[in-house]
């Protein structure tokens, strides 16, 4: 059996690594344009001088030779003909029997004239980004952000570090707005400033000024201030990186379709990770490339996106978990609490959490997480929520050993 994987990210080395795990004779080619394995989550810490190249590689050393793995990196597929079982790479082309797609997703080009075709614009999504970006810091001093998502606030914090003058633009009225309600986000905001950053939230840049030599010199916000700027960082959101599928055969909405064992509509074809759309987190793309990996060895596998919104945020030392809705709807009922230790808040559904954020003390998460996930009963419970444990669901069995009765 042959299988192909294009893409070499969480999802990609999962399944590669699954595959061989269940087939010691299967032929595996991992196809990617970077020629380094490494972790997306780091990126920052390799532009701060935390970290060098060979730190972000989060396989073993020697993976491929160790485990009789073909590697065709600094490699781009160009089409995929679904008929014929082939990926085309250019010129050249590779057969498969099994095809897991995981390629990933790019940065999303940023909706202002000019910024499109400047030379000093990046993204953040590869090592060669983080290079460029790195690059960029060590000839100039002033850096703007636009975005104030993970990704954004992840470049703002590293160049903070490298002491550069960096200031963010965010739409939203506070950063991390998919990841933390307002009072989360704050003690982040107030931590970015005491360390330098300028903040421009509920603003987003409407123009930008452009050079004969095609660097972005200043970006214009719409309520008229202006920004000088040596680079641009935009950290404004992703898109699944389906170009080379077009007359594919392979069904695309934002990402490409697959159903719940991975598979697409296309016989043989697989996909996992931010391709897919499903998930935006680590442990997500992994699950689904191990699911995808085990249904093209013939292991039937499902795969559950029940818990995607799971996140960790963690800058100057201030961590913050959060897991399911942020935001309450109407009938929802919300428990908070805020004071030294730090600050969270619970959301309560017909008696059941659908969602938490614990900011600085965040024992207990693991217990939330879990009661999210499986819809568990709360407000059975007569104590204060916030003392609501794992223990409060145990019985003693007939050996004297406890067991869950969730």
């Amino acid at each position: 059996m042959k299988h192909v994987i294009i893409g070499a990210g969480a999802a990609g080395m999962t399944a590669a690594k699954t595959i061989r795990s269940i087939d010691p004779q299967a032929e595996i080619i991992v196809i990617s344009e970077d020629k380094q394995v490494h972790s997306r989550c780091m990126l920052h810490k390799y532009i701060g001088g935390e970290r060098d190249e060979a730190a972000l590689n989060f396989m073993p050393e020697n993976f491929f030779e160790a485990n009789n793995i073909a590697w065709l990196n600094g490699t781009t597929v160009t089409s995929v003909d679904s008929s014929a079982k082939l990926v085309h790479c250019g010129q050249d082309s590779v057969t498969y029997d099994k095809l897991l797609i995981a390629g990933g997703a790019v940065s999303a080009d940023l909706p202002v004239p000019g910024l499109d075709k400047a030379k000093n614009v990046y993204g953040l999504r590869n090592l060669s980004d983080a290079k460029n970006i790195k690059d960029a810091a060590s000839k100039s001093q002033r850096a703007v952000i636009v975005g104030g998502g993970f990704v954004g606030l992840d470049a703002a914090y590293a160049l903070l570090g490298l002491g550069k003058e960096v200031a963010a633009v965010e739409m939203a009225k506070h950063i991390l707005p998919l990841n933390l309600d307002m009072r989360a986000a704050q003690a982040y905001q107030e931590k970015f400033e005491e360390a330098g950053a300028k903040l421009y939230l509920g603003r987003k840049v409407t123009a930008a000024t452009v050079g004969s030599d095609g660097n972005v010199t200043r970006l214009l916000l719409d309520d008229g201030s202006t920004l000088p700027c040596d680079f641009v960082v935009a950290a404004t959101g992703v898109r699944a990186a389906v170009g080379f599928l077009e007359g594919s055969g392979v069904a695309v909405d934002k990402g490409v379709l697959v159903d719940q064992y991975m598979a697409t509509n296309c016989s043989d074809i697989y996909a996992a990770g931010d391709i897919t759309g499903l998930s935006g987190i680590w442990p997500c793309a992994m699950s689904q490339g191990a699911a995808a990996a085990k249904n093209m060895c013939g292991i039937k596998e499902v795969y559950e996106n029940a818990f995607s919104s799971k996140n960790t945020v963690n800058f100057f030392g201030l961590v913050t978990l959060t897991a399911g809705t942020l935001e309450p709807s109407t009938g929802d009922i919300v428990e908070c609490y805020d004071d030294q230790r730090g600050y969270s808040k619970i959301i309560l559904r017909d008696g059941r959490a659908i969602g938490v954020i614990m900011q600085g003390d965040i024992k207990g998460g693991g217990f939330w997480q879990y009661a999210i996930k499986h819809g568990i009963r709360i407000d059975s419970i007569k104590k204060p929520i916030w003392k609501v444990s794992f223990a409060d669901f145990c019985a003693m069995d007939e050996r004297g050993s406890y067991i869950y009765t969730v």
